[in-house]
């Protein structure tokens, strides 16, 4: 978890739940789950989608299933949006003026389409949101030191998601590149006009830490799923 200056840190209002602690609006509730933590967006309002890797943003409008694809925002108190990882990126946006929420799930695919911004415009327009009043936050997630990909894949990010071997890094297995997936959705929200000051992240790497996250890519087909949401209470 990140206590850096102007990334945010976590703070824990249920046994292990990360928040962050900026957020402390008596309106929102908010979270990145852990293993401990699995259910704790199973309450009254609870809404969500059929992820399937994509950039498709849907508003949700009452609980429950909305459809396929990969964020959802809403202005509307009593729902609580939810994604599941297990190495893929979770986003958490708030706009703390206009009262708006967005979440979105931002696997590799999901990044490099550009998903995080995507959500991000999706409140501007629906709701009348300004970017400048948006904050994100970024949950664990795979890390550098972790994510390797094959060229094909690695070729689909911008450059400055491409992590270089050096003195206090490894290079990657040969014939494979390291991708750093915080950078690159980092990177995505900057340019579509979010402040610095307002992107935070409560991160670990989630292959590195077994006891605390679930990762697809270290356990396959035996892992659970990491419990993400955002809401407005009623």
């Amino acid at each position: 978890m990140s206590g850096a200056a102007g990334t945010g840190s976590a703070r824990e209002d249920e046994p292990a739940l990360l928040q962050i602690r900026q957020w402390s609006f008596p309106w929102l509730i908010h979270g990145f789950g852990t293993r401990q933590s699995e259910r704790w967006t199973h309450r009254q309002g609870r809404t969500w989608v059929h992820q399937i890797h994509s950039n498709m943003v849907h508003r949700a409008a009452e609980p429950g299933y909305v459809a396929d694809g990969d964020a959802l925002v809403t202005d509307l108190p009593g729902l609580l949006l939810e994604i599941r990882t297990a190495d893929c990126m979770p986003v958490l946006l708030v706009d703390p003026v206009r009262r708006a929420v967005g979440i979105a799930h931002a696997g590799w695919r999901g990044t490099v389409a550009g998903i995080a911004a995507r959500t991000v415009q999706q409140m501007v327009d629906e709701f009348g949101c300004q970017i400048t009043n948006i904050q994100a936050a970024f949950g664990p997630s795979i890390g550098p030191c972790c994510f390797e990909v094959g060229p094909e894949v690695a070729a689909q990010f911008a450059p400055s998601a491409v992590v270089q071997p050096g003195p206090h890094r490894l290079a990657a297995a040969p014939g494979r590149v390291t991708v750093d997936l915080l950078q690159a959705n980092k990177t995505q929200l900057f340019d579509a006009g979010l402040a610095r000051e307002s992107i935070f992240q409560a991160s670990s790497c989630t292959m590195c830490h077994p006891e605390q996250f679930h990762s697809y890519r270290r356990d396959r087909d035996q892992s659970g799923r990491l419990v993400s949401g955002i809401g407005m209470l009623a």
